[in-house]
């Protein structure tokens, strides 16, 4: 693969470039670590690359600097050419040197960024592209605190565009030049603008822009064309589609859009997907899409995967939407950052919400500081806002922006910047609510548009049910915010005991706690009318070294994708409408040692449940949950529930609560196979 993708760099080197060329930039650097002072041991790698290898923290997490570097050759024949290159991810702080000449730094894990590199080639000669990378902690670049892993290095794709000498920008906040922007939309009428930003112009004059949009069956729904000035200042085009197709998570229609510029005999084209939808969000209403009211069924993303680390490639982001459809969420949130493009694409497809959320965090360590009143560190801020929205748009699916997550008030109080990014968010995309993710009281609950409240009532201390006065403050007192909630805690699935009081042991996870928690939470809210949306933190377990084992624990699905925890399959049957849930609870914990127990279960309708060949009485604790009276296991001991047409069994066939056996590390490597 490695050769064929080569040969045809080369084949493109020699010929003449179309108005347009994107070529991939991800085979043949150079790797090495700064500290080795030279290239003499250089790795040859391949882009997605990061230098933490053990996703899960097997070894030490890396924070420090290393050096990609690779040769580009530049045909004569580009000469008349304009040369970009773009990188979608470089964790943390990346610099680019042409030729040894300094093409830009970028300043931020999370987003894109593009530099222009026409004045520093060579044509028809090698060029050396180096890119400096380091994922220190920077005490001027979001995020100054947080619990997952950096995982260091250029740990998403590159490439080289060439255009001709005008052309739509590929660089608008590291995003094509291109943003749709729908103003009014109903089922009889979509009217709104096109905004297209032009690259730097070399010199003045006036060009042809045509802006074509094409219904989701192909339809040329509108096309219009304007005659504009090259001087550096956005093109509008405004537009309206009668009869439109609205995009929604039921119907999701995508529309083409298609951008031609003409100047003399340079050309440039750029086509994209959009869709188009009326989002509102009331207290009294809650979010509404296309007038009707939508409910969150929502789960948090982290960044990284088993098999290849902080590089998730397409097939990763693909398997992990195939839990979030087994699940039956409707929403998933990019907590932290942006993930990439690709699974906003897929989202756009299939219907997925998505809330993007900016880097903009406190994590739960009594040290760290989430924002300080730094002018070099607010305007990164900004800038990592700008970018995020920039660059998704265009996406139907991205339905809010993120402003923060956990933010506490200690020292710098983060509130009046927290205005300044939700007045910015509002002037780039008035179209779209802000929202946040707070843990505390005070002002800053009041900025954002929508406010999700971070619960952990229960956790600590107190009972999980308490979640209920809760909200029942909160319906007496805030129900003038538009509020969402979420929640989520650890569990390991080998973590198992036979009751629930807390283990003096330090880093003891029993699953059966985790379980507990939700059972109580999903009863309490996951159906109240009070909150827009229920957002589960998270749907797997992911990388953090800060954290004992390596990993934060609060998935509901095992860091290695292999097992779903009981409290997954609680979601199923809540969520899920069009496959059957059955699922008997504790598995792992239940002792068949003569002791009498409670069986839960989950299942949308009345389950039937036999124990040893009796049939056991249950009764509904809450929507899907299910509970026996207290029965008596002994081994052998055959456990069968029914419902519909699900079934489950459970073969106990020894003994278990005698001891407990030693924890199995959880950070052992993955392999493709999924079990429970």
């Amino acid at each position: 693969m490695k050769r064929l993708t080569l040969l045809a760099l080369l084949m493109l080197a020699v010929a003449p470039a179309a108005a347009r060329e994107v070529l991939p930039l991800d085979e043949g650097w150079r790797f090495f670590f700064r500290s080795e002072n030279d290239s003499d041991r250089a790795r040859i790698v391949s882009l997605p690359h990061t230098w933490n290898t053990d996703p899960a923290g097997c070894g030490p997490l890396l924070r420090t600097a290393a050096t990609y570097q690779r040769l580009l050759h530049v045909p004569e024949a580009w000469r008349s050419k304009r040369l970009f290159v773009k990188f979608y991810g470089v964790q943390s702080v990346g610099s680019l040197y042409v030729n040894g000449r300094h093409a830009g730094e970028h300043r931020g894990g999370a987003t894109a960024f593009v530099f222009e590199i026409t004045d520093m080639v060579r044509f028809g000669a090698d060029n050396d592209l180096r890119m400096e990378v380091s994922n220190a902690w920077q005490n001027d670049v979001l995020p100054l605190s947080t619990e997952r892993n950096l995982y260091g290095g250029i740990y998403r794709r590159a490439e080289l565009i060439l255009t001709d000498r005008t052309a739509v920008t590929p660089d608008w906040y590291g995003a094509d030049g291109v943003a749709v922007r729908p103003e009014r939309v109903s089922g009889e009428r979509v009217e709104g603008r096109a905004e297209i930003r032009l690259a730097p112009p070399l010199r003045h004059g006036t060009c042809t822009v045509r802006l074509e949009i094409t219904a989701p069956d192909g339809y040329r729904a509108f096309a219009h064309e304007v005659r504009a000035r090259l001087d550096g200042r956005p093109v509008e085009i405004p537009f309206a589609i009668d009869d439109p197709e609205l995009w929604s998570p039921e119907r999701p229609a995508l529309y083409g859009v298609t951008v031609r510029v003409e100047e003399g005999d340079s050309r440039d084209s750029l086509t994209l997907r959009t869709g188009f939808r009326s989002l509102r969000a009331t207290p009294a209403g809650g979010f509404e899409i296309n007038g009707r009211r939508t409910t969150f069924r929502g789960v948090s993303l982290y960044h990284d995967h088993p098999l290849s680390g902080g590089t998730p490639a397409a097939a990763d982001i693909e398997s992990d939407l195939a839990f979030v459809r087994e699940l039956g969420a409707n929403a998933v949130r990019s907590a932290e950052m942006p993930h990439d493009d690709l699974l906003y694409d897929r989202c756009d497809e299939t219907g997925v919400l998505a809330w993007v959320e900016m880097p903009l965090v406190q994590a739960p360590f009594l040290g760290d500081t989430g924002y300080a009143a730094s002018p070099r560190l607010c305007e990164n801020g900004v800038r990592q806002l700008r970018e995020t929205i920039a660059q998704h748009i265009n996406h139907p699916s991205v339905v809010m922006w993120g402003l923060f997550s956990c933010l506490r008030s200690r020292g710098d109080n983060p509130a009046e910047y927290i205005r300044t990014l939700h007045e910015e968010a509002r002037r780039l995309d008035p179209s779209r609510p802000t929202t946040a993710v707070s843990d505390q009281d005070g002002e800053l609950n009041f900025v954002t548009d929508l406010i999700v409240w971070r619960q952990n009532v229960g956790w600590e201390k107190g009972s999980p049910d308490d979640v209920r006065i809760w909200r029942e403050m909160l319906r007496r007192s805030w129900s003038s915010l538009c509020s969402g909630v979420a929640y989520g805690n650890e569990g390991m699935t080998h973590h198992q005991r036979a009751d629930l009081v807390p283990e003096p042991r330090t880093g003891w996870l029993p699953e059966s706690r985790q379980t507990r928690f939700h059972e109580s939470y999903a009863k309490h809210l996951a159906s109240d009318s009070l909150f827009w949306g229920v957002w589960i933190d998270n749907l797997f377990d992911f990388g953090s070294a800060r954290r004992p084992y390596g990993i934060n624990a609060s998935g509901l699905v095992t860091f290695d994708r292999r097992t779903r925890k009981d409290a997954f399959y609680l979601y199923r049957a809540l969520w899920n409408r069009n496959e059957p849930t059955l699922r008997i609870a504790d598995r792992r914990r239940l002792r068949a040692d003569g002791s009498r127990q409670s069986l839960h279960l989950y299942a949308r309708e009345r389950p039937r449940l036999v124990v040893g060949g009796d049939t056991v009485a249950l009764h509904e604790w809450a929507p899907c949950q299910w509970r026996s009276d207290s029965v008596r296991l002994e081994f052998p001991c055959t456990i069968v529930a029914t419902a519909g047409g699900a079934a489950d069994t459970l073969e106990l066939r020894a003994a278990s609560g005698a001891a407990v056996p030693a924890p199995r590390d959880p950070r052992q490597k993955a392999d493709r196979r999924m079990t429970d």
